[in-house]
């Protein structure tokens, strides 16, 4: 499990997140919801140890995440950044292969989790390929992927930060992408994600924390976060909010 309490992150003389406390609980999908500089990515970057608080503590099980060594937490943390970069040209399942690289089950089993995790992410079809022949959405899923590969099969005391790997996707791969990531909390990961989609939010996770200008709003289910009087408060957005006709979940309908 990660958690965070009171949380701080500076830039300078400004606190660009703050007040933040939060946990990612085995079998949960957490979703970050807030408008374009909100403290989104900057709180994954907290929690992943790229950034270091200016107060507060980030702790990895019962251990600060200061203390665990670097091989060591990439067998219990993996995090999909909004971008990731790379410019040689790959194949496809060496990509995925990628995640493998802190674990030592050796080749056989290695090849078994990458051929399960380039299914889970619906990518076996671009096994060959190289990766620098990909679309935008399909390197997207292949980093899926590798991320779902080094945490394989996802179980309890592993944490997966995704920040926003809908956003290149089209509709069709968006869900296929986030059932794939609810199917890895159901297992006992807890996941913690960034969307921007409302309606995905609502329909795929747990709890959703909304921050503003850098600090939390709410934090609770979907059902109590949704409300159109805080959305608007937020987004600036009139809503309606309505029970999905189907599955039950808040639906949201631009006026």
């Amino acid at each position: 499990m990660l958690r965070t309490e009171n949380l701080q992150i500076r830039r300078g003389q400004k606190a660009v997140l703050s007040a933040v406390t939060l946990e990612v609980r085995p079998g949960e999908v957490l979703g970050v919801l807030g408008p374009n500089g909100a403290g989104k990515s900057t709180l994954l970057a907290a929690l992943c140890g790229e950034l270091t608080p200016a107060e507060g503590e980030v702790w990895l099980d019962q251990r600060a995440l200061s203390q665990w060594k670097g091989g060591e937490r990439a067998q219990r943390l993996a995090v999909l950044p909004q971008t990731s970069t790379l410019e040689f040209a790959f194949r496809v399942e060496d990509v995925v292969g990628m995640g493998r690289l802190p674990h030592q089950t050796g080749r056989i089993r290695d090849a078994e989790i990458v051929h399960a995790a380039l299914q889970a992410a619906d990518v076996e079809h671009l096994a060959g390929r190289s990766y620098l022949d990909l679309s935008g959405g399909e390197r997207q899923r292949v980093h899926l992927a590798r991320v779902l590969a080094q945490l394989w099969p996802g179980q309890g005391g592993q944490t997966l930060l995704l920040d926003e790997p809908t956003s290149m996707l089209d509709p069709l791969h968006q869900h296929t992408t986030l059932k794939a990531i609810r199917a890895f909390a159901d297992r006992g990961a807890a996941v913690l994600i960034i969307l921007h989609d409302l309606n995905l939010a609502a329909r795929y996770c747990d709890r959703l924390l909304l921050l503003e200008d850098g600090k939390p709003r709410a934090l609770d289910c979907p059902q109590v976060v949704l409300q159109p009087a805080l959305l608007k408060a937020v987004f600036g957005l009139d809503v309606l909010v309505q029970p999905h006709p189907e599955l039950g979940h808040p639906l949201i309908i631009a006026r």
